[in-house]
């Protein structure tokens, strides 16, 4: 049993990557097809400049993902079936670690790992593909103190909930599963209350809206639209970016509204309003409760399997260990479910288009269409996003409409 789960993984995993790189370069192939003219939809809004910058930009960071993917698969074949996660699990045992202390060691050993993995990655997107394009603020300073904090910030909250739980794992019985989705979902709902106020403060500064004419203005959206929340934020996003982008976030008490300070310099007052709109039609539409339902489900079925996996050997030496046990099993799922998923990308990305287009629908009877079209011309602009994508690799990785579809879609709201 254990010889056909490692070819089933084999050839899960084979599949996954040809088929990411496959849709990868017609991406890359598509975009670079339509560099040479500005689509007709846009043709009165954005030069053929800023279009072939878009272009050049989408396929530098395409191509990076390429490798990505490519050095991404050959670490899961090295953990898993090149013994380097039993080579791991075995050297923390033999410093006599058992039990709990042996599950976390193992699992943040593995973190470490792979955070070391992705490291050239992140640097080469920020200082290469991001300060050619023109859009990295960030400095090497920064980036190295975003890097402690994260790493703090992930062992003070990460290490405390796998330690809960491993102990649910081992302690629960045969129904450890189901207390741990219980577990998992009110340490995500937590999660979504104190970002707000006491997670996103670590990494950027939020002051008030000062200008008092745009938050009359906003603040009248507000009550048009229902919504109270605990203030109006604007974040100094330029610090590390030229990226701009408006969110609401948190629940409750706690929902707060945030505009990068990069958005606010580019967009007029209305168009201002109107990204805010469509944010609050997230709201409104319930998007983000639709979402967490739709994860809760994922969750429950995957805990579910995992539960199921957990007592058979051959899942530990299909994979390339022979030692068995929670974080085993954990680790060995979490590497696991991702190859076998990834054809299913097409149904959440669906689901996500969807909501964007509810939400541009209800900016568009709080404000003018015509403003929100604007202001997405202008975001298409600056941002570099490309106004071509190509359809098939959009349907399996964009979790936003098209360009083009999305502008025609609120012309005729």
């Amino acid at each position: 049993m254990s010889t056909a789960f490692t070819a089933l993984f084999l050839a899960a995993l084979t599949l996954t990557t040809l088929l990411r790189l496959w849709l990868a370069r017609r991406h890359v192939r598509h975009v670079a097809a339509h560099r040479g003219a500005v689509p007709e939809a846009f043709c009165e809004t954005i030069s053929l400049e800023a279009h072939q910058r878009a272009a050049d930009y989408t396929v530098a960071k395409v191509h990076l993902g390429m490798l990505d993917v490519i050095v991404g698969a050959v670490f899961v074949l090295a953990l898993t079936l090149g013994g380097i996660l039993q080579a791991m699990h075995a050297a923390w045992a033999s410093f006599g670690l058992d039990g709990l202390a042996l599950g976390l060691a193992f699992i943040a050993g593995l973190v470490v790992l792979s955070s070391a993995v992705d490291l050239p990655f992140s640097l080469y997107r920020t200082f290469v593909i991001e300060e050619r394009f023109g859009f990295n603020k960030m400095t090497p300073r920064l980036f190295i103190i975003d890097l402690v904090k994260g790493s703090l910030l992930g062992a003070a909250i990460g290490l405390p909930v796998l330690a809960a739980v491993l102990w649910l794992m081992e302690r629960m019985g045969s129904a450890w599963w189901l207390y741990v989705w219980l577990f998992w979902l009110a340490f995500n709902l937590l999660a979504l209350l104190i970002y707000p106020t006491v997670i996103a403060p670590l990494f950027n500064k939020f002051t008030p809206l000062a200008d008092a004419s745009l938050k009359e203005r906003i603040e009248a959206l507000l009550a048009r639209c229902g919504f109270r929340s605990s203030g109006l934020f604007v974040m100094d996003g330029s610090t590390r970016s030229a990226h701009g982008n408006a969110y609401f976030t948190g629940f409750g008490q706690a929902k707060r509204i945030v505009f990068f300070d990069t958005l606010l310099e580019k967009l007029a007052p209305e168009e201002i309003e109107a990204v805010l709109a469509h944010e609050l039609g997230h709201y409104k539409r319930r998007h983000v409760w639709k979402r967490i339902g739709v994860l809760a489900l994922a969750s429950f079925g995957f805990l579910w399997l995992l539960g199921v996996l957990i007592g058979e050997p051959w899942f530990y030496e299909g994979l390339g260990m022979t030692s068995r046990g929670t974080a085993p099993a954990l680790v060995l799922f979490s590497l696991a479910v991702p190859v076998f998923t990834f054809p299913l990308a097409p149904l959440m990305s669906a689901l996500s288009r969807r909501h964007e287009f509810e939400a541009d629908a209800y900016a568009a009877q709080q404000t003018r269409a015509g403003n929100l079209v604007a202001a997405l011309v202008k975001l298409y602009r600056d941002n570099a996003a490309t106004l071509t994508p190509d359809p098939l690799y959009s349907t399996f990785y964009d979790s936003h409409p098209p360009a083009a579809a999305r502008i025609a879609h609120l012309q005729t709201s």
